[in-house]
């Protein structure tokens, strides 16, 4: 049996296509308009992501696929941004989506699976009324819509991580979501050592790291958690420890390294990381986590593929 076709829009570093990568499948196309996330992909990829705008996508360069996979942009439905939702120009991306599939359709292949993934926050977003208008959009393609929360901590990595994922099959089938597994590894297991002392926090910034915040803005910041805290894209520039993770170690408290943070997303050692730090922890904040990917990648070749060959 051929490989399935994969498509991968909002591509990133790569989380989301390196789970279906390992599950076997085949990624014939990947974008993103950040050129230091396609540097990354490129530099792990076989396939090469291509560093465009999907406004500016032709979608007749686009091969026939039978997957349509993407994370979209989650910042308009984050309880951490404005929550503008499709007024905003990033949460209007989501109608080119459509628009792709819609294309695809009139090409004579449309997608047969599509899996997209945002935060979880999109559940309640505008009182549930924007994932019903998503839904009804998706539907009007023909598909089945199963819609479910995932935490990566359920899927063998040390990270609380919530993340919506949507499955819309063309095939009247029941889906089922992937099990959670057990989680056998703290935090504490994928640490590095004796890393370099750029990491490592000056008795001054300290203060401020640990400080239970002020004003309006007061929570219990803490350190050394067996589950890391979800990682956010602006980790970068050191948020508190009610926010951010930091660890101890012999030379004293220390914010995690890149390497670190890929493990957390579910990424192998030998995944290369060209960039620098501040960008491979924005990559690594807004990367779908591997292992929950490939969980579902699987779930859908037992389920679908399988069952449709």
């Amino acid at each position: 049996m051929s490989k399935m076709r994969v498509a991968s829009l909002f591509c990133g570093c790569g989380g989301l296509d390196l789970g279906f990568k390992r599950a076997g499948y085949e990624i014939v196309w990947a974008n993103d308009f950040d050129k230091y996330a396609v540097q990354t992909y490129n530099a792990n990829f076989e396939n090469k992501a291509f560093c465009i705008d999907i406004n500016d996508v032709n979608y007749n360069d686009i091969p026939l696929h039978d997957v349509l996979i993407g994370g979209f942009p989650c910042q308009p439905f984050s309880i951490m941004g404005l929550e503008k939702g499709f007024a905003d120009k990033r949460g209007s991306l989501f109608y080119r989506v459509i628009d792709i599939i819609k294309n695809q359709k009139e090409r004579g292949h449309q997608p047969s699976v599509v899996v997209l993934e945002n935060v979880r926050n999109l559940l309640a977003h505008n009182s549930g009324k924007t994932i019903i208008k998503m839904k009804k959009l998706l539907h009007n393609l023909g598909y089945n819509i199963f819609v479910s929360s995932l935490n990566s901590a359920d899927f063998g990595v040390p990270q609380t991580r919530n993340r919506v994922f949507f499955v819309c099959l063309l095939q009247n089938i029941e889906y089922e979501f992937p099990k959670p597994i057990k989680l056998c590894k703290t935090l504490q297991d994928i640490l590095e050592h004796d890393v370099d002392d750029k990491y490592i926090l000056s008795d001054r910034i300290k203060k401020t790291i640990l400080s239970n915040g002020t004003g309006g803005y007061v929570a219990k910041s803490e350190t050394d958690l067996k589950i890391a805290r979800p990682l956010t894209a602006t980790m970068g520039k050191m948020h508190r420890a009610c926010q951010d993770n930091y660890v101890t170690q012999e030379k004293g408290l220390r914010r995690l390294t890149p390497r670190e943070c890929a493990r957390l997303q579910g990424f192998p050692d030998s995944f290369i990381i060209p960039v620098s730090d501040f960008q491979a922890y924005k990559q690594m904040g807004n990367a779908v986590t591997v292992s929950v990917s490939e969980a579902i990648a699987r779930s859908l070749m037992e389920q679908v593929v399988a069952g449709d060959a």
